[in-house]
């Protein structure tokens, strides 16, 4: 904060606030890496505690490699974080220039908040890299059970682990990935650009989850879900945690001289963002809060299946720990939302206001630093629950991952379940967001239909049962099942998704920044209008890709890849869902879009796919080779009728039952089409009403015209007739 007008004579004032560590200006430099000391207190005190350093009896890697390692993984964690916080900010938090709202002018001046972050998100992106590269070349020492070496045995061991094995390649894939990005963020500063930086960056966390103890697991793929989500959640909260440590003299206005490398250092004061910038990043917060702790329970009881293994094992116990540290630090974020947010705008509260929010903001990163500490060694303790497969495996087992189900039955229809927390998180986040938006609408005096909400929530529970219920665990072991869950998937789902409206509703329901940021709603309007929302949004491009990727799909070795592989089969339940909101989008759908087809040519495309999909049951239903045969054919089942006779089932269901969502939708476009009609009609009587028939009084007058004219044309070729008839005549 500026010094007082008549407090020139006491000029130390502003140094003994800057050896302060924490101002109503913000965290002073020190103190803004103190969560670093905080991270390396909690793992060595995990580690130790664990056991996961002590020396092993057989193949000992060394003290270099069991310290090394765990550490690597720490730095890799925090800088990763880091960088995502960064892109965070920089994309949907700070404002990108100091000029006022909409500012188009690309030469304008970078907010010095803007600046830094990304400065800082650039150093955190080379740090990244490097430790990916170490925890590559550890990882793999460990694993050998020997020490580091230059010779060329471990040299050519290493380079086999990283092409060879699927952790290997993992961690390659993050170092590749981690160099990317911090090359993007050396000379990237368009936020289109930085919005795909952002979205590489959040794949680097794929590998971790799909490497980690819970992909062993028993749910494996439960579990690598329920992780995935986890990581992404804690990389949003405790990167947006560090950026406000880091960004704080920046965001209250100050200026400062002294931070992270020299970050802090600014020309000129900017004005004060703190109340938008938190309030902004309390909102994701909230959302990153629940998203740890729901999917952090859903890993714990996937890997501790009783109380003694909680409270009695070293590994329950440092859970425990990790999550006492994840509610005090949700109890702080509630204190910024109830109390610090509200009390920034009060002049006679905002300057002690400031002083406690970054006292708050630096609890968060000394908390957040020793749980990031304790979620390392936790990472290296061994979980209570076995990760090995058992000798009995069976061949569903090895392949799918799961034992084989019971024989399918009517009732297992409705009793079957095996959740997928990822397609789980994607409804409940819908459920909320939608219910927030409609919740603001009708406090703002707005209304909003019923019918939505109501085909929304169907939408919504049809998608958890599809990607969660008996469709997905039975279409795991019959092609018959499996189409059904397909067609659910790509045309019952969608239809009432897109019957809900969301974008319209998020249109209305969310506040247009005022500055040179951009916002939810703002970015939902880049991507309506991108050319590549006007691409796979063409009418054309939508129905051939709902028909032609079926083909692509199933006559390729993708389908077998999305069978054996988690990803891969979180990859195709996506493109179905997408293929078929996009085109049930076109045809029924009022969200807006770039282009509209007439309702004809709906019809006509409703007609095509119809045909196309006819075709591709009849070919399924006459052929006699089995597809992914390497899969169905050895999945060892008992019961039911034999694969390739399933599989023709299956097209069966391609056939005919596909095909009645697909008349739903051509009945909802005829209708439309009516509504349409009498829309129109009833607009022109409107208009006729106001100007008194002078539409139809014009149109009746130019016919009345053209009769004139035409009479006069006759009588003219008449007269001419007549005596063209008495010249010949003389």
């Amino acid at each position: 904060m500026p010094p007082a007008v008549n407090s020139q004579p006491t000029a130390p004032a502003p140094r003994r606030a800057a050896r302060g560590a924490v101002g109503p200006g913000g965290i002073s430099g020190p103190w803004q890496i103190a969560g670093l000391a905080a991270l390396f207190i909690g793992l060595a005190a995990a580690l130790i505690f664990s056991g996961a350093v002590a020396a092993r009896e057989v193949s000992d890697p060394g003290a270099l490699v069991r310290w090394g390692l765990p550490v690597s993984k720490a730095l890799h964690n925090v800088s990763l974080a880091t960088v995502i916080g960064g892109l965070i900010f920089a994309v949907g938090i700070l404002p990108r220039s100091t000029h006022g709202s909409r500012s188009r002018d690309r030469d304008a001046p970078e907010h010095p908040a803007f600046t830094r972050a990304l400065t800082i998100a650039a150093a955190a992106g080379a740090a990244w890299t490097l430790s990916a590269i170490a925890v590559l070349v550890l990882g793999y020492a460990d694993i050998a059970g020997q020490g580091v070496s230059g010779d060329e045995q471990f040299t050519r061991s290493l380079l086999y682990y990283m092409t060879g094995l699927e952790a290997g390649r993992a961690w390659l894939a993050v170092v590749v990935i981690a160099a990317v990005v911090t090359i993007a963020l050396f000379g990237v500063r368009s936020l289109g650009a930085l919005a795909g930086t952002l979205l590489l960056a959040m794949s680097g966390l794929v590998p971790a989850a799909l490497i980690g103890h819970s992909s062993s697991s028993s749910d494996h793929e439960g579990a690598i879900n329920s992780l995935g989500l986890h990581l992404v959640g804690v990389s949003a909260w405790v990167g947006g945690i560090i950026m406000l440590a880091l960004l704080s003299g920046i965001l209250s206005g100050a200026r400062t001289g002294a931070g992270l490398a020299g970050a802090n250092r600014v020309g000129t004061s900017a004005p004060d963002i703190t109340e938008p910038t938190l309030r902004r990043f309390s909102t994701l917060a909230g959302f990153a809060f629940a998203l740890v702790f729901a999917s952090g329970v859903i890993n714990a009881s996937i890997r501790i299946t009783s109380w003694a293994d909680l409270f009695g094992s070293v590994y329950g116990q440092l859970l425990l720990a990790k999550t006492a540290a994840t509610l005090v630090l949700g109890c702080i974020g509630l204190m910024h939302r109830q109390w610090i947010i509200p009390q920034l705008g009060h002049r006679g509260m905002g300057k002690s206001a400031r002083r406690v929010l970054w006292q708050l903001v630096l609890a968060e990163v000394l908390i957040m630093g020793v749980t990031s500490g304790i979620a390392v060694g936790l990472g290296r303790s061994a979980p209570p629950q076995p990760a090995t497969l058992a000798p009995a495996a069976t061949p569903a087992f090895i392949l799918s991952g799961y034992d084989l189900p019971p024989e399918l039955t009517p009732e297992r229809w409705l009793t079957e379940w095996r959740f997928d927390w990822l397609w789980i998180a994607v409804a409940a986040f819908g459920l909320v967001a939608y219910v927030a938006g409609v919740l603001k609408l009708r406090q703002r005096g707005d209304s909003w239909s019923w019918f939505r909400l109501a085909n929304w929530v169907i939408g919504l529970l049809a998608l958890i049962y599809i990607t969660s219920g008996a469709p997905s665990v039975y279409g795991r072991i019959l092609f018959s099942v499996h189409m059904i869950d397909h067609m659910a998937l790509t045309m019952v789902a969608p239809i009432f998704l897109v019957l809900g409206a969301p974008v319209t509703l998020a249109l209305r329901a969310l506040a247009p920044r005022r500055d040179s940021s951009r916002g939810p709603r703002e970015w939902l309007l880049v991507f309506v209008h991108s050319k590549f929302s006007q691409l796979v949004t063409h009418p054309l491009f939508a129905a051939a890709n709902f028909a032609g990727s079926i083909v692509l799909f199933y006559y390729s070795d993708a389908f077998g890849f999305a069978m054996r592989e988690h990803v891969g089969h979180e990859l195709m339940n996506l493109h179905f869902a997408l293929t078929g909101y996009i085109f049930v989008l076109t045809m029924i759908g009022t969200d807006p879009l770039p282009r509209r087809a007439p309702f004809p040519m709906r019809l006509l495309l409703l007609l095509a796919t119809m045909g196309f999909h006819a075709f591709f049951g009849v070919a399924i239903m006459g052929g006699t080779g089995l597809l992914a045969a390497d899969y169905f054919g050895n999945l060892g089942r008992t019961w039911g009728v034999s694969a390739l006779l399933d599989q023709q089932m299956g097209g069966a269901v391609a056939w005919g039952i596909g095909e009645v969502p697909t008349l739903l939708v051509a009945i909802g476009v005829a209708i439309q089409w009516s509504r349409s009609d009498e829309r129109e009609s009833k607009r022109t009587d409107r208009a006729a009403d106001r100007n008194n028939d002078a539409d139809l009084t014009a149109y009746n007058d130019m016919f009345a015209k053209l009769a004139e004219r035409d009479a006069k044309l006759a009588e003219r070729d008449a007269k001419l007739a007549e005596r063209n008839s008495h010249l010949e005549g003389r």
